[in-house]
């Protein structure tokens, strides 16, 4: 797949900064310092590091654009806002991974290479998927990147998708939050356990018809989540 990637971002020694360490880490760099270029350029690229206080359009809505024609291409947000509510914000509309200003370069190339990594294994899978899995009233169907429910397409971040597609190959068996982490977000992501939880209840939103009272993502009290065991089918 492509190794370009889009940087978006109003401080030029920062973005500059960015465009010398991916270059030296073997990507293709573009950047960008406003949210209205990030719009009319993020289709051309293979991944977005996006600043979260930008001029004009900010990264939050660029976020959400994004999102709306593109679930799965990976973005990572830089934000000088080290608060949980902002974090969470971030991750709710759709950023895969988040990185606090001042960063450690070293850090933000292993994040890339971690997403970039998961990126050609969804891409790998998809060629190797045997087809849909159907649970009860859900349909998921990993090799076009789609769910349904009752029918009706669900609208899902990258990660959210790629969440309930691990939880539906492993019915039945409880994760810990670690090991959801580790297993979606990658061993290198050093964030917050609360991202599971954030992710985890924005899926029940989407997919239980009582969210309250979930079919699907069951709770497992003092070790963390589990699927559905009942059976999963190849869709016909």
């Amino acid at each position: 797949m492509s190794r370009s990637i889009l940087c978006v971002e109003d401080d030029p020694d920062i973005g500059r900064l960015l465009e010398t360490i991916l270059a030296e880490a073997g990507y293709a760099t573009e950047w960008v310092s406003t949210g209205e270029a990030a719009l009319s350029r993020w289709a051309e690229s293979s991944m977005v590091i996006l600043d979260l206080m930008l001029p004009g359009i900010d990264g939050l809505q660029v976020c959400r654009e994004i999102r709306r024609e593109d679930a799965t291409i990976p973005l990572i947000m830089l934000t000088a806002l080290a608060g949980t509510r902002e974090v969470v914000e971030g991750l709710e509309i759709g950023a895969d991974d988040y990185i606090t200003k001042p960063f450690d370069t070293d850090i933000l190339v292993a994040r890339i290479h971690a997403l970039m990594r998961r990126r050609e294994a969804v891409d790998a899978h998809r060629r190797s998927d045997p087809g849909p899995v159907v649970v009860m009233d859900l349909e998921i169907d990993a090799t076009h990147h789609r769910a349904t429910l009752h029918g009706r397409p669900l609208s899902l971040t990258a990660r959210e998708f790629a969440l309930l597609s691990f939880f539906s190959r492993h019915p039945g068996r409880g994760f810990s939050r670690g090991e959801l982490l580790d297993a979606v977000w990658g061993a290198e992501f050093d964030g917050y356990d609360h991202t599971v939880n954030t992710h985890i209840n924005r899926l029940r939103n989407k997919i239980e018809d009582d969210p309250a009272h979930p079919r699907y993502i069951l709770t497992v009290w003092g070790i963390g989540y589990r699927f559905t065991d009942l059976p999963a089918l190849a869709a016909e």
